[in-house]
């Protein structure tokens, strides 16, 4: 035997329309919510009053509960980032490549600007050697065909200087031609091209706008990740100190008790629970009085069952805090003085405990049998339990 606190569960046995099927599933009740409503609105414990060691459960089980709900929506918020940032990641991936594509417009903007104006200078450099050949060719004046013919020494020259007029005219006309054709294609690739740049500005522009969205409710949703984050760690911090002050209060209720903790279906501690009530997960059978296992209201209610006793079906209300009550209603003997086979009931927490008392010592202290004392559904045994504050059922 070793000392150690004991953790008391609000054992609270819910109500089951099937008693005598062993398997059922848990639902919560309308008291339990209650009960968490009211423990969330008092979550903080004052100074200098007195709160039970099983109080602290009901809060600590509520910030749980808090937290495990802040976690989900976290947990969802963090999924929505991961698509922000997805969507972020890909409309600049667009914003990029259509700023690449926008850098090659502007750049063959400036190439075809810079050829038009090339061709103007061109054409404006022909015309004036147009105008130079004109002076040449007619110092006097356009000459007519019979001055032309006089002038010339024989019908050969005459025919050579026609000819080479006309070949002037017609290069030089030519060349005119063919600049104000380039220049006219080069300003129709401009107009494309300027066309195009402005679309893809615009669509730079609703990209741009599109991201902006997504940062905004990216940065909305890390805000509220953050409150999230604030919130459990604070809960977290809440945990703490209410388990500190339990471990204190336990403590206390429970000074100079000897304790075994130990498992389910623990026949090496003198554990007759049977199976498969003790080897399967707690809650998730309903016993013959209509209780889920291993709970201590089931195992009582076992206990008084094996020493053949007869054990009324409470299943129904069948909450420890109710027994005491309960074994008045059906006449069986109810009282502060314990002896041993009676069912120790505890009062003093919302749902109340149940103990099999195994003995009582000469000292007037009883060792005591038990399940779910530690809220994992386990067997343990308490000696030098002080009987103060307890009710005993005769059965």
């Amino acid at each position: 035997m070793f000392k150690a606190q004991v953790f008391y569960k609000n054992m609270k046995q819910k109500q089951s329309k099937q008693p005598k099927k062993l398997f059922t599933r848990r639902f919560t009740s309308i008291a339990v919510m209650a009960v968490l409503v009211a423990f969330t609105a008092a979550a903080s414990i004052l100074p200098n009053v007195h709160v039970r060691a099983d109080d602290y459960d009901e809060k600590i089980r509520t910030l749980q509960q808090q937290n495990s709900s802040a976690q989900s929506t976290l947990n969802g918020l963090q999924a929505e980032a991961i698509s922000y940032q997805d969507a972020i990641a890909k409309l600049q991936a667009q914003i990029n490549g259509l700023q690449e594509a926008i850098n090659k417009n502007i750049a063959e903007q400036n190439r075809l600007s810079g050829e038009i104006q090339a061709g103007k200078n061109e054409l404006a450099k022909q015309k004036g050697l147009l105008a130079e050949d004109i002076k040449t060719m007619y110092v006097d004046g356009e000459p007519t065909t019979i001055e032309m013919l006089a002038s010339s020494g024989s019908l050969s020259d005459f025919v050579d200087k026609e000819e080479y007029r006309t070949a002037v005219q017609q290069k030089i006309q030519s060349t005119l031609k063919s600049i104000q054709d380039l220049q006219r294609k080069l300003e129709v690739q401009k107009k494309e091209v300027d066309g195009l740049l402005r679309d893809q500005q615009e669509q730079q522009t609703q990209l741009a706008s599109a991201r902006s969205q997504q940062d905004q409710m990216l940065s909305y949703n890390q805000g509220q990740q953050a409150a999230y984050n604030s919130q459990i760690k604070d809960n977290q911090s809440k945990i703490a100190s209410l388990r500190s002050q339990q471990a204190a209060e336990n403590a206390r209720l429970f000074a100079g008790a000897n304790v075994i903790i130990g498992g389910s279906c623990d026949t090496s501690h003198g554990d007759t629970y049977p199976s498969p009530w003790c080897d399967s997960g707690q809650d998730s059978m309903i016993d013959y009085w209509g209780m889920f296992n291993r709970e201590c209201v089931s195992y009582t209610a076992w206990k008084v069952y094996e020493s053949g006793r007869h054990m009324p079906y409470w299943g129904g209300i069948g909450n420890a805090n109710q027994w005491d009550d309960n074994a008045r209603a059906a006449g069986i003997p109810v009282d502060s003085n314990p002896r041993t086979g009676d069912v120790a009931i505890k009062n003093s927490m919302p749902y109340g405990h149940a103990m099999y008392v195994e003995s009582v010592n000469s000292n007037g202290t009883i060792n005591i049998s038990q399940y779910n004392a530690d809220y994992q559904g386990h067997f343990s045994k308490v000696y030098n339990v002080n009987p103060a504050g307890l009710v005993f059922i005769h059965f």
